[in-house]
């Protein structure tokens, strides 16, 4: 099956994308469930009420649930740079694997270079700078995890999607829990800037290493992390 194959597999579960928005969000998910046959039962499902625009197999083959143009069910409560109306703006793309619950496990090369392949062509149609291809738990931080510290964001970004800062520079200066969050903040997290670490900050910190420090998945600020997050900044401001 080429690449440029899809198979139809419409979800009933979509509506009308809210007048004068624009796509500006590609959003990555994994399914979470046992087996893609559950993942796409689910998806269209309508009783669910959930959906995504496409979902691909781990052996690559892909499918298309709801057009481009609707709104699918796929973010959930969410925000990114203040804005919460998620699926309103983005095209979302379920990643078939177990998930953190069912046997977690790396995402195969033919379904990576679909992954690729599709998110060109959807880039192609919509203006989404590199910075804005996100992972749910980046929208959700307190409530998603998904795709997970095993997906291959550096990957992604050699293909041409999305965002990989090209250099990792040393810990340098201090950084207070109170500017890491404005600067997590300003890369779209919702990140309070109240100095305390609790749940939610953990969350937020938890969340952006499993996107950008998969290796260090401590949820506490590291020196590490705290390069990592100016690192990620600087990349964002000037993308």
């Amino acid at each position: 099956m080429g690449m440029d194959s899809i198979i139809d597999r419409p979800s009933p579960n979509h509506d009308a994308r809210p007048d004068g928005t624009t796509v500006d969000i590609l959003l990555l998910h994994y399914t979470g469930m046992q087996s893609a046959e559950a993942a796409l039962n689910r998806l269209a499902d309508p009783d669910a009420t959930v959906s995504a625009h496409y979902l691909i197999d781990e052996d690559g083959r892909c499918y298309r649930m709801v057009d481009e143009d609707r709104r699918a069910w796929h973010a959930g409560v969410a925000s990114w740079q203040g804005a919460t109306d998620i699926n309103a703006r983005s095209i979302g793309i379920e990643l078939v694997n177990p998930g953190h619950q069912f046997g977690y496990r790396p995402f195969p090369d033919q379904q990576m270079e679909r992954l690729a392949h599709l998110s060109k062509a959807i880039l192609a149609r919509h203006a989404i700078a590199a910075s804005r291809v996100l992972a749910h738990s980046d929208v959700a931080p307190d409530r998603k995890e998904d795709p997970g510290e095993l997906f291959d964001w550096e990957r992604l970004a050699l293909s041409g999607t999305g965002l990989w800062p090209s250099h990792t520079s040393a810990p340098a200066r201090e950084m207070g829990l109170s500017e890491a969050m404005k600067l997590l903040s300003e890369i779209g997290y919702a990140a309070s800037e109240d100095p305390v670490m609790n749940n939610s900050a953990r969350s937020v910190l938890l969340a952006f290493q499993r996107r950008w420090l998969p290796s260090a998945l401590t949820g506490a600020l590291t020196p590490e992390t705290k390069a990592r997050i100016r690192d990620v900044h600087t990349e964002v401001i000037h993308s």
